[in-house]
């Protein structure tokens, strides 16, 4: 670490603002930074903007840490990158800092849409940008302890004795001091000349709903269409005159106004409890209203669209993003180019107890030797009675449906087995050295079915993947699961990480999801397990024959999650 980044500039290594669209508006770099900030930008694209992840809006990439926020008025992107060793802590501010300028000296610029625009401006923001940053760190030098406030400073000292007598509707009625305080209630104000009137307002709506004080006021909350809203509309409001109220309302459902986080709150409270009903992770629900909101906050809405259609569709569009494999997963293809090379392609299966990975194993048995290839399967579940039996079985029904006659006399499955009580990994080894001898096509891994906090077992499973290096490593699921999906994949992927050989460790690369004629249109399992992991979800099983084999249709997987 040669103090880079350090001369002249202060702490950042980069700042850079760019379109939606990938067009670099303007971007900075500081002084004695050689590299390239590309790398760790498009990471971030791919890894989190691109992938609806807009959690917590930060990211590291390798001695990097980024911060990014993004302008959805004017679908901008802004990214700050410094060095993880260093804990700035006025960047976040520093960044909305940065938005509000840039946004305000390029308005018109931005507001022209195309990107041919774009691209033709010119962003001179060079001269701008050093004043703010240098700000930002003065700022963050200047905070030193903060002096004591005096007496005639504080509130207490703005406060009379009357002010501080508990009135019989339990409520503190302050008198309103010099400048009328924003929370003073309206009709407790000293001009109303009947003061008892409110109160027994009050009270009604502490019978109904029993709200704070400060919210009765619902001049000044539009849309709020919950059951006070409508009863008490506050006609007395010096605004507008009676029509304050109902005007307000209306408001909050037309017009083109712009998104706020406490507009969206309640409709996705909804959309979170809904997600967890069926069947979502909460944590992953909690994330991904979290994300919807950061894609949506500021935007503006169309006319005659409620808040909830605009965030149903923004949740809709991410979970689609989420279940569309960022990858192709295309075995057939990867089987054909492992037999250029002359070698089995091997798939292991893992995954917790009975959650029918011997099963499914037949099942892609089936599907492979009904395009063509030949497979063996490798009994690495020493561990349950009754395992190598069940495979046999398989291996016995799938060669009377394809039989060997048909294929020069050779069998088009085979079981590879030890018995019991064996080293999994050894017979997974000798498996894939008899299927190169033998010129197999595919090598299918069964393993004992394992919980994912039973430590040695965990080990095992990551000592068979490090040793026989498979080219697909599948994590078996059942789409029953709830939160437990989260805790089985994060474990699973944290045993595989931490007893690799090498230093990118092998993870799991694909999801099977069993169990999906079960479950109605909980389909929560399958957001939980493509988020989590990232992967794909390569095949779903649909019952119990054969061909029972599918493959996940994000569409309608969305909209059996959103139907109410």
């Amino acid at each position: 670490y040669n103090h880079r980044g350090w001369t002249g500039n202060g702490m950042l290594d980069f700042f850079t603002i760019f379109s939606k669209g990938g067009i670099v508006l303007w971007c900075f770099q500081g002084a004695g930074v050689s590299e390239s900030f590309a790398g760790p930008v498009n990471a971030l694209i791919r890894s989190v903007i691109l992938q609806e992840r807009s959690g917590n809006n930060s990211y590291t990439h390798e001695a990097l840490s980024l911060k990014y926020k993004l302008d959805n008025e004017f679908e901008l992107i802004f990214v700050v990158g410094f060095q993880k060793i260093l804990t700035l802590t006025y960047v976040d501010k520093f960044i909305d800092d940065v938005q509000l300028h840039f946004r305000d000296r390029y308005k018109n610029e931005l507001e022209q849409k195309g990107a041919l625009k774009l691209i033709n401006n010119s962003f001179e923001f060079g001269d701008d940008f050093k004043i703010l940053l240098r700000e930002a760190e003065d700022s963050s030098k200047a905070r030193g302890p903060a002096a004591m406030r005096t007496f005639k400073e504080s509130e207490k000292s703005q406060k009379t004795v009357k002010s501080m007598i508990e009135t019989k509707g339990g409520e503190k009625v302050k008198e309103p001091v010099g400048k009328k305080n924003k929370n003073t209630k309206k009709e407790g104000s000293s001009k109303s000349p009947k003061p008892q009137k409110p109160r027994g307002k009050q009270m009604r709506v502490w019978d109904i709903g029993g709200r704070d004080t400060k919210e009765l006021d619902h001049s000044k909350r539009n849309g709020d269409d919950s059951l006070n809203g409508t009863f008490f509309l506050d006609f007395s409001s010096k605004k507008g005159g009676a029509f304050g109220g109902m005007f307000g309302m209306l408001k909050g459902l037309v017009g083109s106004k712009s998104l706020s986080r406490d507009d969206m709150e309640s409709v996705l409270e909804k959309m979170k409890d809904h997600l967890i009903a069926k069947n979502v992770a909460a944590e992953i629900a909690y994330q991904l209203c979290d994300s919807v909101a950061k894609k949506l906050e500021g935007k503006v809405m169309g006319t005659f669209t409620t808040v909830a259609s605009t965030v149903k569709l923004a949740l809709q569009d991410s979970l689609v993003q989420i279940l569309q494999p960022k990858r192709r997963v295309d075995i057939l293809r990867d089987v054909m180019e492992a037999q250029i090379q002359r070698r089995p392609f091997v798939v292991t299966f893992c995954g917790v107890n009975g959650v029918g990975k011997s099963t499914n194993l037949a099942k892609i048995s089936f599907w492979l030797i009904e395009n063509g290839f030949t497979v063996l399967i490798a009994a690495c579940d020493t561990f349950r009675a009754g395992a190598v039996e069940q495979l046999r079985t398989h291996q016995r029904r799938l060669n009377s449906l394809h039989p060997p006659e048909h294929h020069e006399g050779r069998p088009v499955v085979q079981l590879y087995e030890k018995g019991y009580g064996k080293d999994a990994a050894g017979i997974a080894m000798e498996a894939i050295a008899y299927a190169r001898n033998q010129a197999f096509d595919v090598v299918l891994v069964d393993t004992a079915g394992r919980m994912q906090d039973n430590a040695p077992l965990m080990t095992a499973l990551a000592k068979l993947i490090a040793v026989n290096v498979p080219d697909l490593v599948l994590f078996v699921g059942e789409a029953l699961v709830g939160n437990e999906a989260v805790d089985q994949l994060v474990k699973f992927n944290q045993a595989l990480a931490d007893h690799s050989m090498s230093d990118k460790p092998r993870l799991i690369d694909g999801i099977v999801l069993t169990k999906f004629d079960t479950i109605d249109d909980k389909v929560g399992a399958a957001i939980s397990m493509t988020y989590i992991t990232g992967q794909p979800i390569v095949f779903v099983g649909t019952g119990q024959t054969y061909n029972d084999l599918r493959s996940l249709n994000a569409r309608a997987v969305v909209s059996a999650l959103m139907k109410a």
